[in-house]
């Protein structure tokens, strides 16, 4: 298991749309303390519990958080209609970083260290370490017009080679009654559901802003976040810098 915020080497993928420019300083007591990331499914009987915990901490405003359905339980008899092949991809590669396999219920808090999702206790512990820490240490925020969604990122000691700038995006609320599989008959209340994610831009340690006008975002619906992570020489997720989510739907 990796805790604390250390260095690692990042890839080199660029939004062709990244505007440079001066960013508003966004100040520490205003930024999320952690990032939550759950990995979860609907075919698995003990996520529901960790699904649960997920709920509350999605309602917190210290906190990003995002459940991340992976499909490689789809097996068992119940598809998960929110489940995707990148989620799990993500995943695979934090399994990777971690030395360790996938499993469900799995939370990975700031890109740095994991915890089984369904045990309350241990949850609790690893979130309130990180709470008790400094705000995320790079201001991001996001902001929305009528015509574009607005990212902004303060300057700070750069990385080495930089961090990518990763675009969430999810579905605020669902409930879903579960028909068939190990959790048949269950009725289930899933929170920041991820769609989707994309790599936006790279970040050097300068203020900069990225402007995405909404009509390359008119598919995605829902809600955004976006986070600031390090990744390893072979693109693999690493440290969270900074986050920030939208509050109201795209």
């Amino acid at each position: 298991m990796n805790e604390g915020r250390p260095g690692r080497t990042a890839a080199y993928l660029l939004a062709p749309f990244v505007l440079l420019g001066l960013a508003t300083a966004v100040h520490a007591e205003d930024r999320p303390r952690a990032v939550v990331e759950l990995f979860t499914s609907q075919g698995c009987n003990s996520c529901p519990p960790a699904d649960e915990l997920f709920g509350e901490l999605a309602g917190r405003d210290d906190l990003v958080a995002l459940a991340y359905h992976v499909d490689y339980w789809d097996y068992l008899g119940w598809k998960d209609a929110f489940a995707s092949p990148e989620n799990t991809h993500r995943q695979q590669a934090y399994a990777e970083v971690f030395g360790g396999s996938v499993y469900t219920p799995q939370i990975v808090i700031d890109g740095s260290q994991h915890v089984v999702g369904s045990e309350r206790a241990n949850v609790e512990t690893a979130v309130a370490a990180m709470l008790q820490q400094e705000a995320l240490p790079v201001g991001v925020s996001i902001s929305s017009t009528s015509t574009s969604l607005l990212i902004r990122i303060d300057e700070s000691n750069p990385v080495p080679e930089g961090a990518h700038v990763v675009l969430v995006y999810f579905q605020p609320e669902q409930q879903v009654k579960i028909e068939r599989g190990q959790n048949a008959g269950r009725v289930m209340d899933y929170r920041n559901i991820v769609t989707s994610y994309q790599t936006v831009g790279m970040w050097h340690g300068e203020a900069m802003t990225i402007e995405i006008p909404k009509n390359e975002m008119k598919k995605k619906g829902g809600r955004c976040a976006v986070l600031l992570q390090q990744v390893d020489d072979q693109g693999r997720p690493g440290d969270i810098l900074g986050a920030a989510q939208l509050r109201g739907d795209l």
